[in-house]
């Protein structure tokens, strides 16, 4: 196998990964109109433990060693998934667009990179940290002309939105690293069973507070939460812990950065949403900052770079 074959496989996990997670943005789209987001996240999460369950018992997979895996598995459920996407589905929910949304959450791979220094021993070189920056840039651009379209700065938006946001960008960047500090000893399907057994708990404490906990059960909802819990929770989350047992909690991270950009471009093909020349250079700015954090360098054969 050449390098070049190799360095290509090797691009095709994250490759996927960005396109399923980018995908939760239309399932959100569909779904939401006809659930709360607390229950609807929390029937998606629990519809998802259970089958990740009955697919553990059928592979015979590795059950957890020690009861510690438990509460750790349950405190990465509880800041990935409930801390996370509650945070940005109410956000959503209360009219916050998904650009801005998508710029705040954007920050999690540059957070992720200074927490993960001081708690994992891991120090970007210059050239990740400008590829870290050069993503928030491509970022902005890419959502800024729909932010701009929609007439509205951010104190035109729901303070408490915002605040979702801002939970999730914090859930989203603990739960990250607290995954790669301890998730490399807990069995895969058990692990992310448990994970989202203790999010959807959560979520339907809060739910049960706070909404009415009705859902409509329309065509559109059924084939959204289908898609969320078959190409989110079980494809894309699996696909994370997976691509964060490999490599380094900033260079995995950094594939954030692409979310926002494959979402306008399926916005444009599926809702005829259309991308800006000022988009288009944001997504090509954003590649190039991601290509900075992830691609290692080539090395010549003399070791001299």
């Amino acid at each position: 196998m050449t390098a070049a074959t190799s360095g290509v496989q090797r691009l095709g996990g994250p490759a996927l990964f960005v396109f399923l997670w980018s995908t939760g943005f239309v399932g959100a789209k569909y779904g939401l109109p006809y659930a709360e987001p607390f229950t609807f996240l929390g029937v998606r999460l629990l519809v998802a433990a259970v089958l990740l369950g009955l697919i553990a018992v059928a592979l015979r997979s590795a059950g957890m060693a020690a009861r510690p895996q438990y509460g750790r598995a349950a405190v990465v459920g509880l800041l990935l998934h409930a801390g996370y996407l509650g945070g940005v589905f109410y956000a959503i929910s209360l009219g916050i667009p998904a650009g801005v949304s998508a710029v705040v959450v954007s920050l999690q791979p540059v957070l992720t990179a200074v927490l993960a220094a001081r708690v994992l021993g891991e120090h970007p070189t210059p050239r990740q940290w400008l590829g870290l920056c050069l993503g928030v840039v491509g970022v902005a651009l890419v959502v800024g002309p729909g932010i701009a379209a929609a007439g509205g700065s951010a104190t035109a938006y729901s303070t408490t939105g915002l605040v979702a946001c801002l939970i999730a960008l914090g859930s989203g960047t603990a739960g990250t690293v607290y995954q790669k500090r301890h998730g490399d000893g807990i069995p895969l399907v058990w692990g992310t069973a448990v994970q989202y057994a203790a999010a959807s708990a959560l979520l339907f404490a809060v739910a049960a507070t706070t909404e009415e906990m009705t859902i409509r059960w329309t065509g559109e909802f059924v084939a959204a939460l289908v898609w969320l819990v078959l190409g989110l929770s079980l494809g894309a989350v699996l696909l994370l812990l997976l691509l964060l047992r490999r490599g380094t909690a900033s260079s995995v991270s950094s594939l954030y950065y692409l979310v926002p950009p494959a979402v306008a471009v399926e916005a444009y093909l599926l809702f005829g949403e259309r991308v800006s020349a000022l988009s288009l250079v944001g997504i090509a700015v954003t590649a190039l900052g991601v290509a900075l954090v992830v691609v290692a360098p080539r090395i010549s054969p003399s070791g001299t770079g």
